[in-house]
């Protein structure tokens, strides 16, 4: 649906286990700062959209785990929006290391009303930049 959007991230010691390799959940901890990163790239940011009454939650995941990253790997992680809904964005996201895939989910965004926590339409700030 959009272009892909990618960010390097390194692998530090805290990302890892006992074993150097990096802890499973520390993955989708990559993953969502490569959302932000994002959001950031078009101008957008978490703390605006909150100001603005517009929080954004992980309403679904599905994650497959291929290969191992280890302490000191760069890694790319590639975000591409897949489908738009009325208040939920899917998108595609894959960590390679050396063009080889590590890791790949799939994360749907729900868009809630910061005070009620209730799905809302996506403000006119994605409007305006065409991605609803």
């Amino acid at each position: 649906m959009s272009d892909a959007f990618s960010m390097s991230v390194r692998v530090y010691m805290e990302d890892t286990d006992a074993g150097g390799i990096v802890y499973y959940v520390n993955y989708l901890k990559f993953m969502e700062r490569a959302r932000s990163e994002w959001l950031r790239n078009l101008g957008l940011n978490q703390q605006a959209l909150l100001d603005e009454g517009t929080q954004l939650v992980v309403y679904r995941l599905a994650c497959h785990y291929s290969k191992p990253a280890q302490l000191d790997d760069e890694l790319v992680v590639t975000t591409t929006v897949e489908n738009v809904g009325r208040c939920r964005m899917t998108f595609a996201q894959q960590i390679q290391r050396n063009k080889e895939l590590l890791c790949a989910a799939t994360v749907e965004i729900a868009c809630l009303e910061a005070q009620r926590l209730r799905p809302k339409a996506w403000p006119a700030t994605f409007k305006s930049l065409g991605l609803v």
